[in-house]
């Protein structure tokens, strides 16, 4: 007693119990001598019995910090108030007490959770230890009450702001990679230590040093939208299939990056190109940051990857429009503007053109219809195209029925090889369609010494209406010998 009589006791800055145990010690080994040998599972088949334990115990003493955590003005009134400061939520606390004890221990602890008689929850940090000489009886323990709310209150916020940063990672429709850069930043950092200033040209003049970089970039993490982007069924197989993600379509990619880090922009974005797992292509918008608190060291940083393929293919095809005609998918005439002027800028020579124009479209529009007579001109398009491919040269379509190939660095001999390659491929059109066949004038020409491309496209322009002059006169002269004969 004279240990509960000092001061010790009282001026405690720890909330403190002394209780007496020593019935519920006796209810145990009325249980145990009934046969019970699984108190867990003895108790938990009616929690009554956790219940009728607890109140055998009795509270003999109490210290100021007790009261005052839990808003007692005096030791009856906490004791009029267990049934509020004990609630549910202490009978698996109890059940573990009970179980120590039933094992022949002297000491237990745990978290539990309290109330104060005003009702506000408290978590508790519970230490209880059976005083010298009670330990046969347990009518003298010792129990500490320590209030972690705070603690545990900022244990859980910092638990429920991991998970929502996790979740927001995992579930994210924005492809994201963490990374570790550190030896890239490492490399770096050597560089400037050795005097390199000029990056860009070291970078030019060692083109190993960015493979170097990539090979040290240690991936630490994707999400299921990554995953989903590039047709990884897990991150085991995208981990190890990154080589074909990363194509050498990545190398000037990452080498503006490296230059983007060289100039302290640890924060940058660019447009890359990756590859699907089935090969197939995405676009991407890359986005680098480097984690704060990762500003020293690089080793965390997220790469997130917006997937713009629809939008770059949209983009495409708009371009693709404004330079091609649609019908014939031959470029149209405002490309062909720009390319005369691209063409007569140039310091190459010589420069030829071939002008072709249709015959009897009108007739088979007005015979036929006018799908017929797209039909045609498709069909001159594909003639078209297939007498350029592979080629420097350009075939447009500059008019309703009318066509020019534009040949840079081309004299006489590659024109005519031209022309009859057109000739060719439309004699063979027109044995698959033999219905409508295609009858084309053609007039060319070839820049000639101090000759401007507008005059050497009067020429050629000239030279078709006389090739087509001559078409009309053959025609006119057929249906006279026709009607004279008739």
């Amino acid at each position: 007693m004279e240990f509960l009589d000092s001061s010790i006791f009282d001026l405690s800055p720890i909330p403190m119990w002394l209780e007496d145990y020593s019935e519920t010690k006796k209810q145990l080994e009325i249980w145990r001598a009934e046969g019970v040998v699984d108190l867990r599972t003895f108790l938990e088949e009616d929690l009554r019995r956790v219940t009728l334990c607890a109140h055998k115990i009795k509270i003999i003493k109490v210290n100021s910090k007790t009261l005052e955590l839990f808003e007692a003005q005096s030791l009856k009134h906490l004791t009029q108030n267990l049934s509020i400061i004990f609630q549910q939520d202490m009978f698996e606390s109890h059940i573990a007490e009970l179980l120590a004890l039933w094992d022949g221990k002297f000491e237990f602890s745990g978290t539990v959770i309290n109330y104060t008689i005003s009702g506000k929850r408290l978590d508790i940090k519970l230490r209880a230890v059976a005083l010298p000489g009670s330990e046969k009886t347990l009518d003298r323990l010792l129990i500490t009450t320590e209030d972690i709310t705070n603690y545990l209150n900022a244990s859980r916020l910092e638990e429920k702001n991991r998970i929502l940063a996790e979740a927001r990672f995992t579930y994210s429709p924005t492809s994201l990679w963490v990374e570790d850069f550190s030896r890239v930043k490492h490399r770096l950092d050597h560089l400037k230590q050795i005097g390199i200033e000029d990056f860009r040209t070291f970078l030019d003049v060692h083109q190993d040093f960015v493979n170097q970089c990539i090979d040290d970039i240690i991936l630490l993490d994707v999400n299921q939208a990554t995953l989903d982007l590039f047709k990884a069924s897990d991150k085991e197989v995208m981990f190890k299939n990154l080589n074909k993600v990363f194509t050498k379509d990545m190398h000037q990619t990452f080498k503006e990056q490296l230059i983007e880090l060289w100039n302290g922009k640890i924060h940058h974005s660019r447009e890359a190109i990756n590859y699907a797992l089935d090969g197939s292509i995405r676009n991407v918008l890359l986005q680098f940051t480097v984690f704060p608190g990762y500003e020293n060291d690089w080793s965390m940083v997220q790469l997130a990857l917006t997937d713009i393929t629809a939008r770059k293919k949209a983009e495409s095809y708009l371009e693709y429009l404004g330079k091609h005609d649609v019908l014939t998918k031959l470029y149209n005439r405002s490309f062909f503007t720009e390319e005369m002027n691209r063409l007569a800028r140039g310091m190459v020579r010589p420069v030829s053109a071939i002008f072709i124009d249709m015959n009897g479209i009108k007739e088979i529009n007005d015979g036929y219809g006018h799908d017929a007579g797209d039909d045609v001109l498709r069909r001159m398009g594909n003639i078209l195209n297939r007498t350029v491919h592979n080629t420097n040269f350009t075939a447009s379509r500059i008019g309703g029925d009318e066509f020019v190939v534009l040949m840079q660095g081309a004299n006489e001999t590659t024109v005519q090889s031209t022309v009859m390659t057109i000739q060719e491929l439309m004699n063979i059109d027109n044995q698959y369609y033999s219905s409508h066949t295609i009858s084309i004038s053609m007039g060319h020409a070839s820049t000639r010494d101090n000759e401007s491309l507008e005059d050497m496209l009067k020429r050629a322009d000239h030279a078709m209406y006389k090739q087509k002059k001559n078409y009309y006169e053959y025609l006119e002269s057929e249906e006279s010998v026709y009607i004279s004969n008739s």
